[in-house]
């Protein structure tokens, strides 16, 4: 019997032949990320690390991201304590404020590479199953440990299967397609599972695969990962990623599944994650009209160049509904630089937006953005949970950024086919 990816990474890198589902292994991940949570996860062990040391400095990967510019004293002292600690111990990627979302930088920098083992203090280090490496999130407590061992262990997890075929029409977006497995399988469908993408995954972006790996864990996923083709190949040529650095693998032909789905992406309908769970879902159509006050483009998930450009398109020429509040949220400098180049941040900024610094404040309530009780945010963010932006008495609803654009202008959730057809009568 042949393996599936996850089986076929964790054996390799516990340098065993074959592991199985449910099989304890022991492995050295190549890199460990970590955000603003640096702090409290030093804090964890700080005399043991002034004792032995940090096992593998150069394998700490540290993002300043969650609140940035800092927002107080305590998240000020919060980032020193962190600048000290990357000082002492010589931590070398190390990304201070300004910089970007850590998941983004992570992909950017060339960090998560195919056939690499990334882990994170963050849920949704799942990103980078976009480009083969089997990528999860871990608490604060097994990064501390880490920190000192440069090691850890996992359950090999089982895996599920799924197929596309075709591709996504016009206004349709991988965000669409990820809310509607969501909705199929349900916040905890995947629990504790691997999910691999297989069959015409060529008609994905790579920004398409990001955004789909990225709320992985919101079906409860240990990993979600496509398989690395050209177009996989082309991006990481172009981050500077050469062959030579990594060693890609996929699932054997005769891998066991737990679950199979297929979906036909040209069926797929632009849809919605009604409060308080990402898994409660809807078409666009079902919930129309409904009135907002605020809209977020962008965050990790929908904040590549892609997704502005998407926006751009809709609102060129029109303008913000009085009643909302249009924030974008780019995902890093880099794409921030791109968006002023290419003139999309000017047709952005006309119709009426405002632009936030590159980091994760409103995503989760921490920074910029907060909900008034009683009002209404449509996100393209990854999470909708009852409080997440700051106020337990406001909704959140999620959505694609095409979506996010055409609600913008009329003041309610719209579907963005609508617009296309209004612009041409």
């Amino acid at each position: 019997m042949g393996m599936t990816f996850a089986e076929k990474l964790l054996a390799r890198k516990a340098s065993l032949d074959h592991v199985v589902p449910g099989q304890i292994v022991f492995v050295e991940p190549d890199y460990l990320l970590s955000h603003d949570n640096t702090s409290a996860i030093v804090g964890k062990v700080v005399d043991l690390l002034d004792q032995y040391g940090v096992a593998n400095p150069d394998r700490h990967i540290i993002v300043l991201d969650h609140v940035v510019p800092a927002a107080s004293e305590k998240h000020a002292k919060g980032h020193k304590v962190i600048r000290e600690y990357v000082k002492k111990f010589g931590i070398r990627h190390f990304y201070d404020v300004g910089r970007g979302i850590c998941h983004q930088v992570v992909l950017e920098e060339g960090f998560a590479t195919p056939g690499s083992l990334i882990v994170g203090s963050d849920s949704h280090t799942c990103s980078y199953g976009a480009v083969g490496c089997f990528a999860t999130g871990i608490d604060r407590t097994e990064a501390a440990a880490l920190l000192l061992t440069g090691k850890t262990w996992f359950k090999v997890p089982s895996s599920i299967k799924i197929t596309v075929t075709g591709s996504l029409p016009k206004h349709v977006s991988a965000k669409d397609f990820i809310l509607q497995i969501i909705a199929d399988l349900g916040a905890d469908g995947a629990g504790y599972k691997s999910v691999e993408f297989h069959g015409e995954t060529h008609n994905l972006s790579l920004d398409d695969r990001i955004t789909i790996a990225n709320m992985g864990i919101e079906m409860g996923a240990k990993a979600a990962v496509f398989p690395v083709d050209e177009l996989a190949e082309e991006y990481l040529l172009q981050i500077g990623v050469t062959p030579d650095r990594y060693d890609s693998l996929w699932a054997d032909e005769d891998a066991s599944y737990e679950r199979a789905f297929h979906y036909e992406l040209n069926s797929i309908q632009p849809r919605i994650a009604k409060p308080h769970a990402v898994d409660n879902g809807a078409r666009v159509d079902d919930v129309a009209g409904l009135k907002i006050d605020q809209c977020l483009l962008g965050t990790c998930t929908n904040g590549r160049v892609r997704d502005f450009h998407e926006a751009a398109e809709i609102l060129k020429g029109k303008h913000v509904h009085p009643d909302v509040r249009l924030l974008l949220l780019p995902a890093s400098n880099a794409i921030l630089n791109t968006l002023i180049q290419d003139g999309t941040l000017q047709i952005l900024i006309a119709a009426g937006s405002v632009l936030l610094p590159t980091g994760c404040g409103p995503c989760l309530g921490a920074h910029q953005g907060a909900l008034a009780p009683g009002e209404r945010c449509l996100s393209t963010s990854n999470r909708n949970f009852k409080g997440r932006m700051g106020c337990a008495e406001s909704e959140i609803y999620l959505a694609s950024p095409a979506t996010i654009a055409a609600s913008a202008v009329k003041g309610c959730i719209s579907d963005p086919r609508n617009i296309e057809m209004e612009a041409k009568q």
